[in-house]
C-alpha cells in the first residue's frame, strides 16, 4: 500500500516507520513545520516532503491525518485527495462521523473514511517503537474500508480492535488517568524529593513494583496501599503539614486521598 502522512509529530514519528517495516511505501509527508517533515522523511526509505495539501495527483491509497485534534477541521478544509482514497484520523476523541462530515463538505471527489488510533504514548525524542503489542483501535465508514484497515492493523500489531467512536473516547479519557496523570504525579514526586535534597532514584523500585502489582492484580484496587487506604488520618495530616507552602500540591494530595478513602471506607 502507498501511504501519505499529513503531520510529522509524535505519532507520525513512530507510525510511518512501522508501516515501512511492514512492507508499505510512504510516498510523502506534509507538515506545517517543513523542517520537522524533513526529519521524518530522512528516517524513511523513499518519501518526499510536500509543502501543500493538494494531493490530487498522488499515487497514495491511504492518507493518515496525524495532526492535533483542533487542526483536523482546517486540514480537511484544505485537503484535496484522489478519488476513492482512504483518509483516516488518529484522534482519540474526534468521531468518525465528524471526519465523514468534513470530507463530505470539503472534498470534490468521493473518498472513504476511517479511524486508525494506536493506544500508546509517543515522543519524537525516542527511537521508533515496535507496534507488536500496541493496541490499534479501528473504525471505518463501510465494510470494505474496515477490511482494509483491519488487514493493515494486523500487519503491525497483534492487538487489533474494532471500536466505536464513543468507546474510543472513553478509552482516551481512561488513558489520561492511567498515563498522563500518573506521569504528572511522578514529576511531582521528583520535584518534591530533589528540591529537598533527597534522590528521586530511591523511589524507582517502589514505582516499578506499584505498576507491576497493579497490572498483575484482578483489579488495581485490590492492591492499593498507603495512609488513605488504611484511614490513617494522622499520617495524612503530617504530610499536609509539609505542603503548607505549596497549596496546589496540598489540594492534589487531599483530592487523591479523599478519592481513595471513599473507595474503601
Amino acid at each position: 500500500m502507498h501511504i501519505t502522512f499529513i503531520g510529522s509529530g509524535n505519532l507520525a514519528w513512530h507510525l510511518a516507520p512501522a508501516f515501512e517495516n511492514a512492507g508499505h511505501q510512504i510516498n510523502e509527508v506534509y507538515s506545517r513545520r517543513a523542517v520537522q517533515a524533513g526529519q521524518l522523511v530522512s528516517m524513511l526509505y523513499d518519501a518526499g516532503v510536500r509543502t501543500d495539501l493538494n494531493f490530487a495527483d498522488s499515487s497514495s491509497d491511504l492518507f493518515v491525518l496525524a495532526v492535533a485534534d483542533d487542526a483536523l477541521d482546517e486540514v480537511c478544509r484544505q485537503l484535496v485527495l484522489p478519488e476513492d482514497a482512504i483518509v483516516v484520523h488518529t484522534s482519540g476523541t474526534r468521531s468518525l462521523s465528524q471526519l465523514r462530515q468534513w470530507m463530505g463538505i470539503y472534498s470534490d471527489v468521493p473518498v472513504r473514511t476511517g479511524v486508525f488510533y494506536p493506544l500508546q504514548t509517543f515522543s519524537r525524542d525516542q527511537p521508533p517503537l515496535s507496534f507488536d503489542q500496541i493496541p490499534l483501535c479501528l473504525e471505518a465508514s463501510d465494510k470494505e474500508t474496515e477490511d482494509v484497515l483491519v488487514e493493515l492493523g494486523q500487519e503491525l500489531s497483534e492487538i487489533v480492535y474494532l471500536i466505536t467512536s464513543e468507546e474510543r473516547r472513553l478509552l482516551h479519557m481512561a488513558a489520561v488517568f492511567a498515563c498522563n496523570f500518573t506521569n504528572h504525579l511522578l514529576a511531582i514526586a521528583k520535584d518534591l524529593t530533589e528540591t529537598n535534597g533527597v534522590p528521586f532514584k530511591l523511589l524507582r523500585p517502589l514505582i516499578r513494583e506499584t505498576i507491576r502489582k497493579g497490572l498483575a492484580a484482578g483489579h488495581p484496587a485490590d492492591v492499593q496501599t498507603g495512609p488513605a487506604r488504611r484511614g490513617d488520618r494522622q499520617t495524612m495530616q503530617a504530610h499536609l503539614a509539609l505542603l503548607t507552602e505549596q497549596p496546589q500540591l496540598a489540594e492534589i494530595y487531599e483530592l487523591m486521598s479523599d478519592s481513595i478513602t471513599r473507595m474503601y471506607h
